[in-house]
């Protein structure tokens, strides 16, 4: 949870904070309270930042600093706020290393789509994300956090800490890595779930560069402007290019801090998604290199997430990003990401949807393999469209190459005395072969929102967006199950046309969705 940079001096009172009489929950009202009224006290001894300032303001944004992914912020003290942690230690400003906290986060949303449906996992909004049940109030997401931070302001000693996240919530949807409690989505499909969603330990070695952080376990994917977690983004929901890369690795990382300008990293995971006791696992390397100028105001994050042999396996994407983050002024940021991503040897769609058995056909002299699918009737690691569906069998190959590009941009301007802001996404995602979205074709999103906050410690987020989709064949890919469309055409009956077909399962190829979220952090 983001804490306050809006400057103010507040000084530790000289009374206590917190009555000897005062009962747990009258601690956690009057933390909130002082949140929320701008009293809250702070630590006058509190460890300075090192290095260059943070270039915006937390509120309203997620952080003060621009993203960066499998490390703590190098440099950076400690400037959370802990209502819950508070209650507990019975000390607003002196608070155990260890510490617990979390949130609520509750959105819903009003779409053009009309076809969805939580109960048989028909997620019709997508490929927007988090709201992608269409006209629906739901729980995206309880977290529950027990962390400790590394110091890495000092470079006088070795620290460690660690984090350890539980979240509840429709979410998981997202967040769920192959062979770490997956059944839930990828057999049973279902609407809520569990995902233990990041622990790791940090190890951080103060006289490595100017401060190394090597972690250890589960952690979120490095490059991304978003992140899984609800307070980490700008805005409710997510970003094409951001549903359909790299959630999470399981594996280590190294981060180390050169000077003020130059970041590098490097790590070693068992792929994207994918935990290293599963069939699909394969040794994947990842290396970034971050460069920051103008006092912090700009940095330029490349990155190649996953490296490997890029063959067809559960999420096995070879991904390379460019991201670049500018600070035009006190109240304007921009920030745009651009990722290319693929594998190879994707099989076919065409035969898995026309029902042809899994293995070799003689007539044809080659194998027609199917696509990793779940055991709810639909496949979420999707295969490719090779060819045109309506071809036959005899001109459809078994595999081919899967490839995808994507550019979003977000503008954020700072306003109401750091109290709110304003978000604007644009982007534009080209799944060549549908094997991401399901449906081959280009997308376009443009969102507007809001941020407007209460303290810290509450935040509401509203937003419209436009997708549209252009796909090739006649194809659709809005309001339907993802891969519906596929095959629907792979499927035609003699003297049925796309365009019927089209019609018959209520493709669209535009939509307008109005949604929102409330965030409450305890």
């Amino acid at each position: 949870m983001p804490a306050l940079t809006d400057g103010s001096d507040r000084s530790v009172p000289t009374a206590p904070f917190f009555k000897p009489t005062d009962g747990f929950f009258t601690r956690w009202g009057k933390a909130y309270l002082a949140d929320w009224t701008g009293t809250a006290p702070s630590d006058p001894n509190a460890p300075q930042r090192r290095g260059t300032p943070a270039p915006i303001s937390s509120p309203p944004f997620p952080a003060s600093d621009y993203p960066i992914g499998g490390t703590q912020v190098i440099g950076a003290p400690d400037t959370q706020t802990y209502m819950l942690q508070q209650a507990i230690d019975k000390d607003p400003v002196h608070l155990s290393k260890v510490k617990w906290y979390g949130w609520i986060s509750v959105g819903a949303n009003g779409s053009t789509n009309n076809r969805g449906n939580a109960g048989k996992g028909i997620p019709a909004n997508l490929p927007s994300a988090y709201d992608e049940f269409p006209n629906m109030v739901v729980l995206d997401q309880l977290a529950l956090y027990t962390e400790k931070l590394a110091n890495t302001v000092q470079r006088d000693h070795f620290d460690w800490g660690f984090r350890i996240t539980n979240l509840y919530g429709q979410d998981y949807r997202f967040t769920t890595s192959h062979g770490i409690f997956s059944q839930q989505l990828l057999v049973k499909n279902a609407q809520y779930g569990y995902d233990p969603v990041m622990f790791y330990v940090d190890l951080y070695f103060p006289k490595l560069g100017q401060g190394s952080d090597l972690r250890i376990g589960r952690y979120i994917s490095l490059p991304d402007i978003e992140a899984q977690l609800a307070p980490n983004n700008y805005t409710y929901s997510h970003s094409i290019l951001y549903t359909y890369d790299c959630y999470t690795q399981l594996g280590a990382n190294l981060t180390t801090k050169i000077d003020d300008h130059w970041t590098i990293q490097a790590g070693i995971s068992p792929g994207c998604d994918t935990a290293p006791w599963t069939t699909d696992a394969k040794v994947t390397g990842n290396g970034c290199l971050v460069y920051t100028w103008h006092n912090g105001g700009d940095a330029l994050n490349t990155c190649a997430n996953s490296i490997n042999d890029a063959k067809y396996a559960y999420n096995n994407l070879s991904a390379y990003y460019e991201t670049w983050y500018h600070k035009i002024n006190e109240h304007w940021h921009t920030d745009t990401e651009a990722w290319y991503q693929y594998m190879r040897d994707t099989p076919n769609m065409y035969w898995y949807n026309t029902g042809v058995p899994n293995g070799p056909l003689s007539m044809f002299q080659s194998p027609t393999p199917w696509p990793e699918h779940n055991g709810a009737g639909s496949t979420l690691n999707f295969g490719a469209v090779c060819e045109d569906p309506r071809l036959p069998a005899s001109q459809q190959s078994a595999r081919c190459l899967a490839n995808e590009w994507a550019v979003t941009n977000y503008v954020e301007h700072d306003f109401w005395n750091h109290r709110a802001s304003l978000n604007i996404r644009n982007e534009v995602v080209d799944d060549m072969k549908g094997q991401r979205t399901g449906t081959p074709g280009v997308f376009e999103e443009h969102m507007v929102g809001f941020d407007f906050w209460t303290g810290s410690t509450v935040t509401f987020r509203p937003e419209l967006s436009y997708t549209h989709s252009y796909s090739p064949y006649g194809l659709r890919a809005l309001d339907i199950n993802p891969g519906a469309s596929v095959a629907a055409l792979s499927n035609l009956t003699v003297g049925e046309t796309a365009q019927q077909a089209m019609r018959a399962i209520g493709a669209k190829t535009q939509s307008l969705t109005l949604a929102a979220d409330l965030i409450w952090h305890f």
